[in-house]
């Protein structure tokens, strides 16, 4: 039996989501831009489905800014700000802090910036868990405010699902006059969000986290904060973002926001704890030096991070999947690599730990059955590992 259990990488688009991308494709294809019958069809598909998700999120759907995706999403929050500021007059605003447990779509943009000599990147500290130190935030804002271009700092962690005290990162900004950007790529469509009662000013989130299509995402700009387009080339997402909108795929979006509201309002995320938690135990149980990585701090109901000291992830990973399970060693853009998570790393947690850690997520679609074959396999996996060491 498959058990798929990496769907902090993606997750398996809807039915409903499928069929609104269809429909897209085979009826709606004009270009949203244009004056005739067509385009001003497919110009509505796009509207009502923003106004979707900006339902999803708790925000203004003039506040939805279509993006490629979660990493473009954050490339227009990060550079975007950047300049934006710079535009304003701003230009002694070009330190940008974030934390080295980020997503390397935040995490290498902020050094790529700073690599170039456009930004300088001040590194908040993060405890064992892997949450952010807040009394070290304090420091950097008490004495650097005005130099402060952006705060970026991940909702929950897409490798260990730790979730961030956003709302003290937040305040702490806000106090200071300092704009604050979240990755909520890992939160948006599991977790209630109402983004505008919560002090932040810009979050990024994809689609394909929560059952849509790849290729989509959006960022949500707070009504006032000005971004700088990143895409060049038009005046579309009013002009924050050039180009022929991706009709398809909002439409898909739109069909997926729909759908994690309704989950949302029931009792799934219950549901999925209890799934993750009975894995966890019976695979720590199975296997007693076994180590939850931020086992600690407050966590996504879907991620558990487990390291197996003395291997390696890439090689448990080769043998479950020959056995049907699916899951990875952290972000799926760095699945290639041997060396350990840069995140895992930055915890404190040893590198004989980080190297053998693995990541199990699971979805609303994951079945008690996948579950349950994979807290069988993965401990039949690690022994047979074990004893060919």
């Amino acid at each position: 039996m498959a058990a798929y259990l990496d769907c902090n990488a993606t997750t398996q688009p809807l039915p409903e989501v499928v069929a609104a991308v269809t429909d897209s494709l085979v009826r709606g294809w004009g270009n949203p831009s244009s004056v005739h019958r067509a385009g001003i069809d497919a110009r509505r598909t796009v509207e009502l489905a923003r106004e979707s998700v900006a339902r999803l999120v708790g925000a203004g759907d003039r506040e939805i800014v279509f993006t490629s995706g979660g990493t473009e999403g954050a490339t227009l929050a990060i550079e975007g700000s950047l300049q934006a500021l710079q535009l304003q007059g701003q230009q002694g605003r070009r330190v940008l802090v974030t934390m080295k447990t980020e997503h390397s779509a935040v995490r290498e943009a902020c050094e790529a910036l700073a690599g170039r000599g456009l930004a300088e990147v001040v590194w908040l500290r993060c405890d064992a868990a892997g949450n952010a130190d807040l009394g070290h935030l304090a420091e950097i804002l008490d004495a650097r405010a005005p130099e402060i271009a952006l705060v970026s700092v991940m909702w929950a962690n897409n490798e260990t699902g730790a979730v961030q005290p956003i709302a003290g990162i937040g305040a702490l900004c806000r106090a200071t006059g300092v704009r604050f950007h979240s990755d909520a790529t890992q939160w948006v469509g599991r977790m209630p969000c109402e983004l505008r009662s919560m002090p932040v000013d810009l979050a990024s989130f994809a689609a394909h986290k929560f059952h849509g299509p790849k290729g989509i995402g959006a960022l949500w700009v707070r009504s006032g904060v000005r971004v700088a387009p990143q895409v060049i080339g038009g005046p579309q997402e009013r002009e924050r973002r050039g180009g022929t909108e991706n009709v398809p795929g909002i439409a898909g979006m739109g069909a997926a926001a729909e759908a994690a509201m309704a989950w949302l309002a029931g009792d799934g995320r219950a549901r999925g704890a209890a799934l993750r938690d009975r894995f966890e135990a019976a695979v720590c149980a199975a296997v007693p030096d076994a180590v939850v990585n931020a086992a600690g701090a407050e966590r996504l109901w879907n991620t558990t991070n487990i390291g197996f000291p003395g291997l390696e992830a890439e090689a448990i990973l080769l043998l479950l999947s020959e056995r049907g399970i699916s899951a990875s060693a952290g972000a799926a853009c760095s699945s290639g690599s041997l060396d350990p998570s840069p995140v895992l790393l930055a915890m404190g947690i040893p590198p004989r730990v980080a190297h053998g850690s693995v990541r199990f997520s699971i979805s609303r679609l994951t079945t008690a059955e996948e579950v349950d074959e994979a807290a069988r396999m993965v401990p039949e996996c690690i022994a047979r590992l074990r004893r060919s060491a």
